[in-house]
């Protein structure tokens, strides 16, 4: 079974999260833009009983991120816990996106992924605001 691990800037918040994501994606939303100081952010979501933390995390609105250098991590869970793919250990990590949400809000410049595209959040088929779906 693989095993992945990774952590803060300064090492204060160290996690292990065990197999293989339930899903991996990519998110262009403005929280996403402004935690990360980015275009966007590339997530992993594990069952949280795969999860494994130590250190001081705090949490604003439900994402963690350690409480002395301040870096995004991971948005701890009851069922599912979400991990930001760069706080991992090893880069790359392996992990591809598998959809694209708030597409609406990417980055004119940067080119859609080929894989499904979502202009807001990731629904049930009946609702999903799927905007594309490459083939």
């Amino acid at each position: 079974m693989v095993t992945r691990r990774g952590g803060c800037l300064c090492g204060a918040v160290r996690y292990e999260v065990e197999g293989e994501p339930l899903r991996v994606g990519l998110c262009h939303c403005a929280d996403c833009r402004k935690e990360s100081g980015s275009s966007f952010v590339t997530f992993a979501v594990w069952p949280t009983s795969s999860f494994r933390s130590t250190g001081d995390l705090k949490t604003f609105d439900g994402r963690g991120f350690c409480s002395e250098c301040g870096s995004r991590l991971f948005n701890p869970g009851a069922k599912e816990t979400e991990i930001r793919v760069g706080s991992l250990d090893d880069a790359p990590a392996g992990l591809k996106p598998e959809y694209e949400i708030w597409v609406i809000r990417r980055e004119t410049w940067l080119h859609p992924m080929p894989v499904p595209q979502y202009s807001g959040d990731r629904f049930p088929p009946e609702r999903s605001g799927e905007v594309s779906s490459p083939g």
